[in-house]
């Protein structure tokens, strides 16, 4: 395994300064946020370490430049909007720029893109059922006639009130894991697995690893603790940040050295990259990268470089 960092935490510095501060952490490599260039509609979106907006071979060579002289490579290319938004502007947006992201990410000759499934929080999943086949057959289909792998993140963005009831990204479970791979059986159409997710979802985070063992492309470690006194108080009808917290990891309800264990159990050997959204953490740029020192130095007693 390759223990990283999603970029996402860092907005404020260049790719440059982001592979050097990863190098700094003794980390091997880096998953780079490739949002549109503009104004970023909610926390930990919109950050743009790679421009993906007419991405030539000139840029990929830079690009790789950068990440020779740091040493350290690039895990994956991520972009998380909403394709299956009922605001029809923005699900165009959100698909054209994705499209963007899967060609960038061949002509950086990677190995995959991250991203959401996306959903019409006010629809059934059945519901939004023909509308994902519409929008995402062609895009597998482009990312394998690329040599490229999709790994969905499993958050449900259900967080705000025009997230409710349903959330923004369908792939929120194993259920749906299980119906999306039925439908698209695509080999490089996969999970990018983040455990915290399914903590606050009361869910067994440790048992898909091995059920989706072979679907598992990239992983997020991010930590979340459950207030139960406060889950007691307001219930599962609540919207989740009533009633949990993201941490660093290490400071959360998972337990990260079993974590690691399944995953060598199931032979997982790709990336696993520190997601920071612990509000604990984010009075500054210091802090932030005070967050990620110490999630590497926790996660390297279970991850060690090889």
């Amino acid at each position: 395994m390759q223990l990283g960092v999603a970029s996402a935490i860092l907005p404020d510095l260049e790719l440059e300064e982001v592979l050097a501060f990863a190098a700094e952490c003794d980390l091997e490599c880096v998953e780079v946020m490739c949002w549109p260039k503009g104004k970023a509609e909610r926390r930990y979106a919109g950050v743009t370490h790679i421009d993906v907006e007419g991405f030539s071979e000139a840029d990929a060579k830079a690009v790789h430049e950068q990440c020779e002289a740091a040493g350290v490579a690039i895990s994956a290319l991520g972009y998380y909007p909403n394709p299956l938004s009922p605001d029809e502007d923005e699900a165009r947006v959100a698909v054209e720029h994705l499209a963007k992201v899967i060609d960038a990410a061949a002509v950086l000759g990677l190995s995959g893109v991250n991203t959401f499934i996306g959903r019409d929080p006010s629809k059934s999943v059945d519901a939004n059922w023909p509308r994902m086949l519409e929008v995402w057959e062609p895009l597998v289909e482009r990312a394998g006639e690329k040599g490229l792998a999709i790994g969905i993140e499993n958050c449900p963005m259900l967080f705000s009130d025009d997230e409710w009831p349903g959330g923004k990204n369908l792939a929120h479970s194993p259920a749906v894991w299980r119906r999306l791979f039925e439908a698209i059986p695509a080999p490089h159409f996969g999970l990018n697995y983040d455990p915290s997710h399914l903590v606050w979802q009361m869910m067994d985070w440790a048992a898909p690893l091995q059920e989706f063992a072979d679907r598992l492309f990239h992983l997020h470690a991010k930590d979340v603790r459950v207030d139960v006194g406060r889950l007691d108080d307001v219930g599962i009808l609540a919207t989740p940040l009533e009633f949990h917290t993201p941490k660093v990891p290490g400071l959360g309800d998972i337990d990260w050295g079993h974590f690691v264990s399944v995953l060598t159990d199931v032979g997982y050997t790709g990336p696993v990259c520190i997601e920071i959204e612990d509000r604990a953490y984010e009075g500054s740029l210091a802090d932030r990268k005070a967050a990620v020192r110490q999630a590497a130095t926790f996660l390297r007693q279970f991850i060690p470089r090889r």
